[in-house]
């Protein structure tokens, strides 16, 4: 019992569960719980991008052929296009098949938008190709760093990585360095970790408390619809991936429910990134691939 219940999957799912009952005899308390599951986020961040820049710096510096950069970030991006094709094309056939919101007749005309103020105004505005490839170079990295801008991030590290591959030797004090501080990061993360149970408890009771659990409820179809979309691209493309690629999908979600269940009680993607990473490369995927892949496909 000790070993089941000290699993971390097992505790956010326990948080989640106790916050829901929470939220839901108790609103007002549970309403007050926001700031747990905002100070876990708040924390994730902080350790995020440090994680993404000394990883993909360190994948690049230590491949011994540029080509072999070049070849993997090709399939990489080529990758993510092809599946993001079959994810909204399979989006789009599952909603106009169950139809999640048929039956509410709600007016658009006579919806209040000033409680989506905030969202629409801070909303990125939609640009042009130039415009996207300029803002990809980052006007200055502590810029980039402040504001977790990824994608800038990414051309910055495989700037840095390419260089530091080119000048060889000379570069191994700097490896070294962002080695050891790769180490320490990680460390941060894995204490990090240990508070998910509890941002799960207080983001669950917020939610139930705030909104009431009729309000949960209601949207019951939209989840379902949802989670039978992920359910189905997971089983049918990522399932004939892994077969045509000769490896075991269920063993490999099974080798990462802790992030998966993490993900489910946080509702962030990126509180797992840097322990994925781990997991990854002690699975036996090379680093410059892991340093690759995995934080471009993030932000794709």
């Amino acid at each position: 019992m000790r070993r089941f219940f000290g699993k971390l999957y097992v505790q956010v799912l326990i948080g989640v569960f106790a916050g829901v009952l929470l939220g839901f005899f108790y609103p007002g308390l549970g309403s007050d719980l926001k700031p747990l599951g905002d100070a876990f986020i708040r924390l994730i961040k902080m350790v995020f991008a440090p994680v993404i820049f000394a990883t993909v710096v360190l994948g690049i510096a230590k491949m011994e052929n540029m080509k072999e950069l070049g070849r993997v970030g090709a399939r990489a991006l080529i990758y993510f296009e092809v599946l993001s094709t079959f994810a909204l094309a399979l989006g789009l056939l599952v909603v106009n098949v169950v139809q999640p919101g048929n039956g509410m007749n709600v007016d658009a005309t006579h919806l209040d938008t000033k409680a989506i103020a905030s969202y629409t105004t801070s909303a990125p505005k939609p640009t042009g190709f130039v415009d996207f490839m300029l803002n990809l170079v980052p006007g200055s990295i502590v810029d980039a760093l402040a504001k977790n801008d990824i994608l800038q991030i990414l051309v910055f590290a495989t700037l840095f990585g390419v260089a530091l591959s080119h000048i060889g030797s000379r570069a191994k004090p700097v490896v070294d360095f962002l080695e050891s501080f790769t180490h320490g990061v990680f460390s941060i993360v894995g204490m990090i970790m240990r508070l998910a149970p509890l941002a799960a408890f207080g983001a669950m009771a917020f939610t139930v408390g705030k909104y009431g659990l009729g309000s949960i409820v209601s949207l019951g179809k939209l989840m379902a619809t949802m989670y039978l979309t992920c359910f189905l691209f997971v089983v049918i493309v990522l399932g004939a991936i892994s077969k045509l690629s000769g490896f075991s999908l269920w063993k490999f979600l099974k080798y990462i429910k802790d992030e998966l269940f993490t993900v489910l009680g946080t509702s962030s993607s990126e509180s797992v990134v840097p322990q994925l990473m781990r997991k990854l490369e002690n699975a036996g995927v090379s680093k410059p691939v892991v340093g690759l892949v995995v934080p471009s496909g993030l932000t794709f």
